[in-house]
């Protein structure tokens, strides 16, 4: 490591580790103080020199500063290669039998004291809060096209994106250029101070993908990420409704085992069970109807003998609550986390449309997961030839790169309130950040660029064919479906009868526990048979993946497969 100042005797004493890659110590896999720097003197003042002995006898006194062996270890570089959003880094002949993962081992159990707690984590030091405090999580360090690494030197194929959120790949250039000279230009103004080109770019950029006249009239709000501009949609309708002269609309419409966020009103429209239960008691309720589901009918049916009949609960009720009570209602195209990439079948959205706009509802379309290529389209309601009055998309917009979600508003919608109150009652801090739109638009250049939506298509078929003929050979997955690159897989317990595990046995979680000890990251989900049981993952890798890591990834997941299948036995 260069440094700007020779190296000086240390003084003597206790020095603490504070990282270094493979620890399990806290702080692993970060590089805390200890960087030394020098430099001229400005004015009067102690010499440069005595400064530095101050401040390192300071650090080494409370245990700041690494040792001298950490302090000089590199940071690997990642391999670098002409076209990798399209090749992957040789990653050398697969390892069916790697070192478990820590992340698929429970936390030992406290012997006192703790009333069966798990121990703290050492590799996640004593302050960070995790969002389980049962399991040992990897330290990712670094991450290039499909493959993340961790501190201990194991790479993963990220088969799903994270969340489904890395459409373009990991560690792209182009994309930390961007963020570079943007944060050296201007990285924040406020919205309620000023607009900025890079946020009034963007929207012109999100709005360009949209359907029908939401392309020339659509007016884009920027936020944060997927619950901010689900929470902001809805504000949206309701405000629309109070403009519009209907000011008693104040129900929103949703669908059991559905995902719309996790903050307290997107979880009153969110139908997953689990995700409910602790906070219920604390949100206005919503009403919600059985979501399109053929697998699992809720009603027994065929299609399409059975006529969309779960479409034709959504006017249901809306008569059963009263039209003047219902300012909207929201879908995703393509049921991600709760249900495992569930389509609607053909016909479903243009019905929806039909009832919506027959009692002066609002059409959502929640395109968090789905939004901005993720599908093979531009948005999943593309699928449908369907006009939504709001359109909800996060996750690909930024494709991890930076935190953004966005709303586009059809144009009447945003006019009614600028013709209303002339203002939206709303706002978060970090609405139309200039440094994460500009990484917005950085993104969509690249996708533009590459072709990525279309590659996404068709790349989605060959994955499609993959995981079927996957699905031939272990008889626990009762089901495959989706489109472009968002795949679910359902896991049963009897494929004919369709019996899921018991939901005791956790059956997708020990799923995801078996492939990451293959190197493979996949999405579970459980509570697939109306909240209660049932088992799901989904299939989301970037859409840059190439043809080999496909067979790489449904390798690893035929092993992992293959495990758990004689676990569950």
């Amino acid at each position: 490591m260069k440094r700007s100042a020779p190296r000086r005797p240390r003084a003597k004493g206790r020095v603490r580790r504070t990282g270094g890659r493979g620890s399990t110590r806290p702080g692993a896999g970060g590089r805390g103080g200890g960087r030394r720097g020098g430099g001229a003197a400005r004015g009067g003042g102690p010499a440069p020199e005595d400064l530095v002995d101050d401040v390192l006898e300071e650090a080494e006194q409370i245990g700041l500063l690494l040792d001298d062996a950490e302090e000089d270890e590199e940071d690997p570089e990642p391999h670098e290669e002409d076209e990798y959003f399209l090749r992957a880094p040789d990653q050398g002949p697969p390892r069916p039998r790697m070192r478990p993962a820590r992340s698929i081992t429970a936390a030992p159990k406290r012997e006192a004291g703790g009333a069966g707690a798990p121990a703290p984590d050492p590799a996640i030091g004593r302050h960070f809060f995790p969002r389980n405090f049962t399991v040992r999580y990897p330290v990712a360090v670094r991450a290039s096209g499909v493959f993340i690494h961790d501190s201990a030197g194991k790479s993963y194929l990220d088969g799903s994106g994270g969340a489904v959120v890395s459409s373009i790949g990991h560690g792209v250039k182009e994309i930390a250029e961007v963020m570079t000279r943007q944060a050296k230009r201007l990285a924040f103004a406020h919205s309620s101070q000023f607009a900025t080109r890079e946020a009034i770019g963007l929207a012109d950029r999100i709005a360009a993908l949209c359907p029908g006249d939401m392309k020339d009239s659509g007016r884009v709000y920027l936020v944060s990420g997927g619950s901010e501009a689900v929470e902001t949609a809805v504000k949206i309708a309701r405000q629309y409704q109070i403009d519009a002269g209907r000011p008693g609309r104040t129900k929103v419409i949703a669908r059991w085992q559905s995902y719309h966020g996790s903050t307290l009103g997107t979880l009153a429209l969110t139908g997953n069970v689990a995700r409910r239960a602790f906070y219920q008691p604390m949100f206005a309720d919503m009403p919600h109807i059985p979501p399109c589901y053929c697998y699992r009918c809720p009603y027994d049916l065929r299609f399409p003998s059975c006529k969309t009949a779960c479409v034709e609960d959504l006017e249901a009720a809306i008569l059963q609550n009263g039209p003047e009570t219902v300012a909207a209602f929201i879908a995703e195209p393509i049921v991600g986390a709760t249900l495992g990439a569930v389509p609607a079948v053909d016909g479903y959205w243009r019905r929806a449309r039909e009832i919506c706009t027959k009692h002066g509802v609002l059409l959502i379309a929640d395109e968090v997961m789905t939004g901005i290529g993720r599908t093979g389209k531009n948005f999943g309601v593309d699928h449908h030839r369907v006009v939504p009055d709001l359109i909800v998309t996060g996750k690909g917009l930024s494709a991890g790169y930076a935190p953004l979600g966005a709303v586009v508003a059809r144009g009447e919608v945003a006019e009614t309130l600028r013709a209303g109150h002339g203002y939206f009652e709303h706002g978060f801090t970090y609405s139309a950040n200039p440094l994460s739109a500009a990484i917005g638009s950085a993104v969509l250049d690249y996708i533009e660029r590459h072709r990525l939506i279309a590659r996404a298509a068709r790349t989605g078929r060959i994955l499609e064919k993959k995981l079927a003929g996957l699905a031939r050979r272990h008889r626990i997955v009762g089901d495959v479906r989706g489109a472009g690159m968002l795949w679910g897989l359902e896991i049963v317990r009897d494929r004919k009868s369709r019996e899921p595990f018991d939901a005791a046995k956790k059956a997708s979680r020990r799923l995801y526990d078996s492939c990451l000890d293959e190197g493979l990251i996949i999405y579970p989900g459980s509570g697939t048979r109306q909240g209660k049981d049932g088992d799901h993952f989904l299939i989301a890798p970037p859409f840059t993946i190439s043809a080999s890591e496909i067979d790489e990834l449904v390798a690893r997941l035929d092993r992992g497969l293959g495990r758990v299948a004689r676990d569950l036995r």
